[in-house]
């Protein structure tokens, strides 16, 4: 059984287990070991999440498998970008599935949520950075009709930036 459910300030461990785990999975060939072990120090350890979940305008969704938890997302409404001229856009900021769970379509579910949710809260569309050498992502969005739209260097660290595609998906 699936389900997704909005995380509270209980769950912070959960996320950052996850995460610290999925992130490293997803860029471990993006920077060296220091640079990537320094940015899961300082955005995923337990007064970060707190911090986050704190933040009313975040909004953490946990998707779970038989009541295990399998991965999280994390969006913002309301999240204009320079490069985008529609309002009312959500910005996907995170989106990970530990990887015994992939290949059973979470990660399309966990989106379609967010999709839902997003509309449910008149946005327009739905924007994100994925690292450039992320392929699975890049093809995961795409696959759900995002587009590439633009570039960013998303900073690791004060010394380390990677190249990541800007997506958009229109959702009305």
């Amino acid at each position: 059984m699936i389900s997704i459910d909005k995380a509270t300030l209980v769950d912070y461990k959960t996320i950052v287990e996850i995460g610290k785990v999925s992130v490293e999975e997803a860029h471990r060939g993006s920077c060296s070991a220091k640079d990537l072990n320094e940015f899961l120090e300082k955005n995923y350890n337990n007064e970060a999440i707190k911090s986050e979940l704190s933040d009313e305008r975040n909004i953490y969704n946990i998707i779970n498998v038989d009541g295990e938890p399998a991965g999280f997302s994390k969006i913002i409404f309301n999240s204009e970008h320079s490069n985008i001229q529609q309002k009312n856009i959500t910005k996907l900021d995170r989106i990970y599935l530990s990887s015994k769970f992939f290949d059973r379509k979470l990660g399309f579910e966990l989106l379609k949520f967010n999709i839902d949710i997003s509309k449910k809260n008149n946005q327009s569309g739905i924007w994100l950075f994925t690292w450039t050498g992320n392929n699975r992502a890049i093809n995961f969005y795409l696959k759900n009709g995002f587009s590439i739209i633009g570039s960013h260097d998303f900073q690791v660290t004060e010394t380390h930036y990677n190249p990541n595609h800007q997506m958009f998906l229109n959702i009305v």
